[in-house]
This record gives structure tokens, C-alpha cells and sequence, in this order.
């Protein structure tokens, strides 16, 4: 029913400014439409990003976007941390910590939050 469809990932911030300069200005998404200040909408390549005011902000304890990036996720990792992004480290079964990247199952992962605590996270596959 839903195969065909696309889907859009939702995350939830307190402050819709702060969250715009984040978005925008360290992950460089683009942004295609503003509702009100209460929404925006970010272009990633293509999909799309809600990004909306919300009480609940920071709440979810698991990860809400994930970017698929290919091999290039250490020098993304690298461009981050420039712009001052702190990466997470969790101990899990079967990944290794290779300085902010976990290595195993044939993949490279790497984790960081937004301002408000949405976990986000980079996939080589």
C-alpha cells in the first residue's frame, strides 16, 4: 500500500531559530518552505525534513533521521566536528569505536545530536 509512497522524518525542537541555524548552517540542509514559524521544511537530497516547534523536543531516545553517506562518512564526520558537533559513543555488540565511527556488519556508523537531544546519525550503507 505504502511501497510506492515517500516518507518524510519529523523531528520535534523547542526553538525553531536555534534549530534553523543547526540545520542549516552546520548540516547545510536547504530550506523549501516555512509555515508560519511553527514548521520548516528542508530538502535532503530527496527526501524532506520536518522540523517543527514542540513541547515534546528532545524526548525520543532513539534515533530520528538517518543520512546514508557512503564512504565518505569519516570526512563528513570530520567536517562536523569542525563546526563544533560532539559525536555520541555507545558500546554495542559487534561495533568497534574507530575514533568517532563505529565500525562492524560491514557498515560505518556515527551518531551526534541536534541542540535539542534528537539523536541523528551517518551510515556508510
Amino acid at each position: 500500500m505504502l511501497a510506492n509512497s515517500n516518507a518524510t522524518a519529523n523531528v520535534a525542537v523547542k526553538d525553531l531559530a536555534r534549530a534553523k541555524a543547526f540545520y542549516e548552517g552546520t548540516l547545510g540542509l536547504k530550506q523549501v518552505d516555512d509555515m508560519g514559524g511553527e514548521l520548516i521544511v528542508y530538502k535532503s537530497g530527496d527526501t524532506l525534513i520536518n522540523v517543527y516547534h514542540s513541547q515534546f523536543a528532545g524526548t525520543n531516545k532513539a534515533t530520528a533521521v538517518t543520512w546514508t553517506v557512503g564512504d565518505g562518512i569519516e570526512s563528513i564526520v570530520k567536517s562536523l566536528k569542525s563546526k563544533g558537533v560532539a559525536f555520541e559513543h555507545y558500546e554495542m555488540p559487534g561495533l568497534t569505536l574507530e575514533g568517532d565511527v563505529h565500525v562492524g556488519y560491514g557498515m560505518k556508523v556515527a551518531w551526534f545530536k541536534d541542540p535539542d537531544g534528537n539523536i541523528l546519525n551517518l551510515v556508510s550503507r
